[in-house]
């Protein structure tokens, strides 16, 4: 048997690539798929982490220390803008390669060069999570993180990991560090309109969320913010949360994510995708909204200000 230690585990998936084979066929789609997952092993490698095995459309990598692999998280999503030209060119045409990556550090134990343990089941639950240009991590790897690196990071909801009885803290990193993003989030400010807030209905049940309130879950779980009971929504389906002056619809569910804005013919459908919420309309959890019995949530994204009297 191997010996326990403390590391981070990495899981990288790529998103996407289902469509490619339908389109490009299987030849021409895996070669896309093996450059792609080629290119992310030579970043892990590059950035002192060591890939552990290839799954599918993804890897594991197993790294030291907890900040290389946030660096390397970086370079991940970064890379998918950098694929070579063929890859490039068919993304184009047929759909763009997506990724989502999740981080946790803990014990592992290393057994004929596959690590198993504590930090591999909670990476491989968070990626499930995971939505497109998402890395998801938990408050053992941040605590780990320089304070720099840990401004990367900010809490989105207490989320239900598949084998823990209790949710579980989750973290999710921003793009750039907060010095980084100040000046663009205080233009878009100055550009837009931001929303306050949302309000959604369902079977006669009204709240009204401030974006300072959120993020917040929809789901069947008695602890999410907004709980419905349909066996066919997951305990955390969705999550709204409000940044850069937008207010976001991301998908954590199994069975999907339906989007019907007011005035729109066409739904949305979101499978562990993201989507901006704007004006009114339904949120579909577990079914379209052209099933009559799926559970249906009016949504209207809400202005404060234009509520106040006009003087």
């Amino acid at each position: 048997m191997g010996t326990t230690k403390e590391r981070a585990i990495l899981f990288a998936d790529l998103r996407g690539s289902t469509a490619l084979y339908l389109k490009l066929g299987n030849t021409e789609a895996a070669t896309v798929v093996t450059q792609s997952l080629s290119l992310l092993g030579q970043i892990v490698a590059k950035g002192g982490g060591r890939v552990v095995k290839t799954l599918g459309d993804g890897l594991m990598a197993v790294f030291d220390q907890a900040d290389p692999a946030v660096e390397v998280a970086v370079s991940l999503h970064d890379s998918l803008e950098r694929l070579a030209p063929i890859t490039q060119h068919q993304a184009a045409r047929h759909g763009a390669i997506r990724l989502k990556v999740a981080i946790a550090w803990g014990e592992m134990v290393e057994v004929d060069g596959d690590c198993f343990g504590d930090a591999v089941n909670v990476a491989a639950r968070l990626l499930d999570l995971a939505g497109d240009h998402e890395t998801l991590t938990t408050g053992p790897l941040l605590r780990e993180l320089p304070s720099d690196q840990q401004e990367r990071f900010r809490s989105i909801d207490k989320l239900h990991l598949r084998g823990r009885k209790e949710p579980v803290p989750v973290l999710r990193m921003e793009a750039r560090r907060f010095g980084d993003t100040l000046s663009t989030v205080i233009m878009d400010a100055q550009e837009t309109d931001m929303p306050d807030g949302i309000r959604l209905n369902w079977l006669g049940t009204e709240r009204v969320f401030s974006t300072a309130s959120m993020p917040l879950v929809l789901g069947r779980s008695p602890q999410a913010s907004f709980c419905v009971s349909d066996s066919r929504v997951s305990r955390s389906h969705a999550r709204i949360e409000s940044h850069s002056g937008h207010i976001y619809l991301s998908d954590l569910s199994y069975n999907g994510t339906h989007v019907r804005f007011d005035g729109d013919d066409q739904a949305l459908t979101l499978r562990r995708g993201t989507c901006t919420l704007h004006g009114s309309g339904v949120i579909s959890l577990g079914a379209p909204s052209t099933d009559p019995t799926s559970t249906q949530i009016r949504f209207d994204v809400l202005s404060f200000s234009d509520t106040l009297p006009q003087c």
